[in-house]
């Protein structure tokens, strides 16, 4: 049995890691401590998981009471770097939920400490483990589309989920790296995953024009003292929302942190864009166009991709997960398991797979589904380049800030 301890206990943390190890992994999991910079909020896991678990502000000091054997980063996006390199730096394996981290500077300390002290870090893409998007691997693999040519994606956040990253610590750049780091992460590894190829080349442009200073002048600084609260349709209740359980974790631990769990989706603190547009090329060739939108009237994910043999069609529209493949004579091929139902479980099910592999590990990986830290590089070294390329107005490689790590990207 393995210690493991966990450092950020917000939603992610809390929900996704640390009940699931005390509910269902006893008897290969021993969760020795958790930290937060929020001491309050620390203290609330013991409150929800229903038994005492040593709470701490100070990483450090935990990690030289409890000398866990791998840590679990949920931090915010910007701080992943930061208590990696001291995990790995103290002995520790680390699992990192994505993004790795935000900057070149923070992934290349990172890649540079795990190859000086021999521990690993692995960062947690559970979107590999989602059904619908294993059974389009496996096609891929299989040969169906043979060479890779094209690929379009097109992801739709709507204004629910998509509003949400502009009322949290996300809507700063300094914190997320923005949606083409924090969300698109995944995005660009799945593909990355899918295809089976590198990317070296990115050109980008994004606005933000439905959130943000400037689009409306009815609001305030948050939705719980709004005088708008009862007219405008992004108001949420932090008092109610989740049952109570966001006022206990958030609201209540404001006065130790400061931070504002339901600030305004008009707020002049918001820097990111909330639409964008990403070229990329690959290594073996192949060609992306990635677009996001984070203000659609509905959720939905559109994939495209183009082989030497055929067009394969993916999307989620409404609530119904279905792919097509089309062969070079325009035929529309019915496939086996065409219609891939979610399983239960956080992310349709992808959540439990990729824990069971966390936690009770894998004799096998055929699929290639539990990521490193170059898989967690390369799919942020798209956002970054994707962030270079808008500031400079310039197409960027990524051989500019990994090519020393992986000079195979700098041919």
């Amino acid at each position: 049995m393995k210690k493991y301890a966990v450092v950020g206990t917000g939603g992610r943390g809390l929900e996704s890691y640390i009940v699931p190890m005390v509910e269902n992994y006893g008897d290969c999991v021993d969760l020795v401590a958790v930290c937060d910079i929020n001491g309050k909020r620390a203290k609330y896991v013991s409150e929800h998981i229903g038994r005492e678990v040593p709470a701490y502000t100070d990483f450090d000091q935990m990690l030289k009471d409890h000398k866990p054997d791998v840590v679990l980063v949920t931090t915010k996006d910007c701080f992943h770097e930061k208590y990696i390199v001291k995990a790995l730096e103290f002995g520790c394996d680390v699992i990192s939920e994505k993004p790795m981290t935000t900057t070149a500077e923070m992934c290349a300390r990172i890649i540079e400490t795990e190859k000086k002290t021999g521990h690993k870090v692995t960062v947690t893409f559970n979107m590999r483990f989602m059904n619908f998007f294993v059974r389009l691997k496996e096609l891929i693999n299989e040969g169906l589309l043979g060479d890779i040519l094209s690929i379009h994606f097109e992801w739709l956040l709507d204004t629910s989920h998509g509003a949400s990253y502009f009322r949290r610590w996300h809507s700063v750049r300094e914190n997320s790296g923005s949606l083409l780091i924090h969300k698109s992460t995944h995005h660009f590894d799945l593909i990355n995953w899918l295809i089976d190829d590198e990317p070296v080349k990115v050109n980008a442009f994004g606005t933000r024009r439905f959130y943000g200073a400037g689009v409306r002048e009815e609001r305030g600084e948050r939705c719980l003292t709004c005088q708008h609260k009862k007219t405008c349709e992004y108001y949420m209740n932090i008092e109610t929302e989740d049952q109570g359980r966001m006022k206990k974790m958030f609201l209540d631990c404001e006065d130790e942190d400061g931070y504002i769990r339901d600030r305004c989706v008009f707020s002049d603190e918001i820097d990111i864009e909330d639409s964008v547009s990403v070229n990329v090329k690959y290594a073996k060739g192949a060609v992306m166009s990635y677009s996001l939108t984070a203000h659609s009237p509905y959720e939905c994910m559109k994939l495209v991709i183009n082989g030497s043999k055929g067009r394969m069609e993916a999307d989620t529209a409404f609530g119904k997960e279905n792919f097509k493949f089309y062969n070079r004579e325009g035929e529309c091929i019915n496939l086996d398991r065409t219609h891939v139902k979610p399983l239960p479980g956080g992310h349709g099910g992808a959540d439990p797979a990729l824990r069971d592999n966390l936690f009770r590990g894998y004799s096998s990986d055929p699929l290639h589904q539990m990521a490193d830290t170059r898989a967690g590089a390369m799919s942020i070294g798209i956002g970054i380049a994707a962030n270079k390329s808008m500031l400079e107005d310039r197409a960027v490689y990524l051989s500019e800030f990994l090519g020393d790590f992986y000079p195979e990207l700098k041919k």
